[in-house]
């Protein structure tokens, strides 16, 4: 009857607006509660995606900052300490530093921001530990000048950072990816580090 067909229309397009105004759980980010969600809700709930990503970048760009702040004596007592002839200007070491934490950080918030695994929690593990390595080197090189000492902990910095890109890598390629100038860059300081050694000992 004309009545049922009338019944049956209202239903389907109410079921087709259902579908596209609501978002599955499965394709919700991880810490989503089960169930469906209206558009309104799915922006509410991404409103907070950026929190990861605060938290991260400012942890390494703080670590970077006290460092640099706990050192600065020491930095600008080095300037005349025989250095390699490929040892950059002053003032690009703080702009690289700052680039690279950056990229750390973003890198974590990536991994943190997927389900939780063990994996993931081994990523985070990792990185917590590099980070606290890369804060101790600067006071060994600039305020102890303990270069050998010094080159030794760059080795094992590089070595934690390698093991993190690898960990990120099993939970999210773009966050080990991001990861590779802090590779490249950490085994060229530990060249400066190693020839500041060779020449000052």
């Amino acid at each position: 009857s004309f009545k049922q067909m009338m019944h049956y229309i209202v239903n389907a397009f109410g079921a087709a607006c259902k579908r596209l105004f609501t978002c599955p759980a499965q394709n919700a980010p991880h810490n989503f509660p089960h169930g469906t969600y209206t558009v309104r809700e799915v922006i509410r709930l991404k409103k907070d995606a950026w929190k990861p990503y605060v938290l991260f970048i400012g942890l390494t760009e703080g670590v970077g900052a006290l460092s640099g702040w706990l050192t600065r004596e020491g930095v600008k007592a080095s300037a005349n300490v025989p250095k390699s002839p490929l040892t950059p200007p002053a003032a690009v070491f703080p702009v690289v530093w700052a680039s690279l934490f950056a990229l750390l950080g973003i890198g974590a918030a990536r991994v943190y921001d997927t389900p939780p695994s063990p994996e993931r929690s081994r990523a985070l593990r990792l990185f917590a530990v590099q980070l606290a390595v890369n804060f101790v080197w600067s006071p060994l090189y600039f305020e102890q000048r303990a270069y050998g000492f010094a080159f030794l902990w760059l080795c094992l910095l590089w070595l934690l950072i390698l093991l993190m890109t690898l960990s990120f890598r099993r939970v999210d390629r773009t966050a080990a990816l991001l990861q590779l100038p802090y590779l490249i860059w950490t085994a060229f300081a530990g060249y400066l580090n190693l020839t500041t050694w060779l020449l000052n000992r």
